[in-house]
């Protein structure tokens, strides 16, 4: 049974038609969260968690940049080779077409990088399309090519790519990104690679 009088109204209930708002509860749980923990503004904090995701795409760009400075010269030479004479018309035919495909993948990767390192969305798709093709390139490839495509598809990736994150970008020009040791990695790997395969086109022919 309540002690107030019957017309006294109770002071605990929150009356919809007045103007007082309810008091805030000390305990309840903050209704903003931020990003990702750190100091300075939100636009800082969600660039400073996502920076070593875009250190690590824009690597991939690095990497698909000396794929064309190897590739392109490589192709051209083919191309040399091919209206050179002691080759018959189906041998010329074949190493016309091969550099030609050499060329136009050497070409393409140059396009991809540039768009890699200002972030485009369809350098995304493009990379996202090699990467897949390497993976047939068993088994340093698959590796290399599995690693991109986390890089690529995972949720960092996407957002990295987005509008919203260009924007992020041009308001924190002073936050600088250092290129991933992973990538480091993997370019040594690749490099690797490319002075084995001339020096067994050297020394094997």
């Amino acid at each position: 049974m309540s002690n107030l009088p019957p017309n006294e109204p109770n002071p605990y209930l929150n009356d919809p038609n007045s103007g007082t708002a309810p008091a805030a509860n000390p305990y309840a749980p903050s209704a903003q969260t931020s990003l990702n923990p750190g100091v300075g503004g939100e636009v800082e904090q969600i660039r400073r968690y996502h920076l070593n995701h875009e250190a690590s795409v824009k690597s991939i760009g690095t990497l698909y940049m000396l794929g064309t400075i190897f590739m392109v010269p490589i192709s051209l030479f083919m191309l040399a080779s091919a209206g050179g004479g002691g080759l018959g018309p189906e041998e010329r035919i074949v190493i016309a077409v091969l550099a030609m495909i050499y060329f136009g993948l050497g070409i393409l990767q140059g396009f991809t990088a540039v768009g890699l390192w200002r972030l485009r969305p369809w350098a995304r798709i493009v990379a996202i399309v090699l990467s897949v093709l390497g993976l047939l390139a068993i088994p340093i490839g698959t590796i290399i090519s599995g690693y991109f495509l986390y890089l690529l598809v995972s949720e960092k990736g996407q957002t990295v790519f987005s509008p919203a994150y260009q924007d992020v970008i041009a308001q924190t020009p002073h936050i600088k990104y250092k290129t991933s040791l992973i990538v480091w990695i993997l370019l040594g790997f690749l490099l690797l690679l490319i002075l084995l395969g001339v020096a067994a086109a050297v020394f094997g022919g």
